[in-house]
């Protein structure tokens, strides 16, 4: 790809590195990646992939920017509060780097829409809030074989990690890890038990960091490891997962064989 003058001014820092270079920033903004939420998380997450040149970024999300949203949602202002989350994000990715193509799919995401939504992307990142979502999100890049960076925070305490068990081998699923939804009520929402505001930046950024490394395919993945973050020790553990071989989805007897199944499974749990 021809850099024009502006581009290789304002990637200098990357092109300089000689894990990026060039070629690295090229794919870069030849990139499609998946954002499912314009949150807490996904706001540093989005602006950091477009400040990086990420060519195209799609975004999930079918909520309207609140007023209680913006102590952790950088991507949202004051004066948009009552505006999709989709369109905010719009305005904000638009204004960091005008590069980037930014699609808004503002909906819910549901089994029946997952796939063709997916497909169009070459990476995806979880940023949602509720269970359902993430195991959604799980089963549907497993078969649509696209990897997925996904990170979650409740507290001062955050999550992230890599699956890419379409690829077999030490490549765990997020059910590997995470057999079923807890009991409803169980586990507190953000909106219920708090969220350090901070938090979503440290984790959101760590998972543009994980997707930058994936699209460039230098460093070494996080797939097979679950990064935990303690905020109030200021504490990192990386934990090794490995596949699970009763796995209901890449195990050996796989139950869940499309997302019809996975409806069904979900809707009678």
């Amino acid at each position: 790809m021809k850099f024009s003058n502006s581009q290789i001014e304002r990637y200098a820092r990357h092109i300089i590195l000689p894990e990026v270079g060039g070629e690295g920033q090229s794919k870069l903004l030849e990139a499609k990646v998946l954002v499912i939420g314009a949150g807490g998380l996904g706001s540093p997450l989005l602006m950091y992939l477009a400040a990086a040149g990420v060519g195209t970024i799609g975004v999930v999300d079918f909520d309207a920017v609140s007023l209680s949203n913006l102590q952790r949602q950088i991507a949202h202002t004051t004066e948009r509060v009552g505006q999709l989350k989709t369109a905010s994000a719009q305005a904000t990715v638009a204004a960091l780097n005008p590069d980037v193509k930014f699609i808004a799919h503002s909906l819910k995401l549901t089994a029946a829409n997952a796939l063709p939504i997916i497909r169009d992307y070459d990476v995806v990142a979880d940023g949602s809030d509720n269970f359902p979502t993430r195991f959604l999100l799980n089963d549907a890049c497993f078969f649509s074989r696209r990897p997925l960076v996904s990170a979650a925070i409740l507290g001062f305490d955050g999550q992230l990690a890599t699956y890419k068990a379409y690829l077999a081998g030490d490549n765990p699923c997020y059910r590997c890890i995470f057999r079923e939804a807890p009991p409803r009520g169980l586990i507190p929402s953000c909106s219920e038990g708090g969220v350090l505001g901070a938090l979503a930046g440290t984790i959101g950024s760590l998972q543009a960091t994980e997707i930058v490394k994936e699209v460039l395919g230098i460093g070494d993945s996080l797939s097979g490891h679950l990064v935990i973050y303690d905020a109030l020790s200021t504490t990192f553990r990386k934990i090794k997962v490995r596949p699970d071989p009763d796995c209901p989805l890449c195990g050996r007897t796989p139950i869940i064989r499309d997302l019809s199944t996975h409806a069904i499974a979900a809707a009678e749990s």
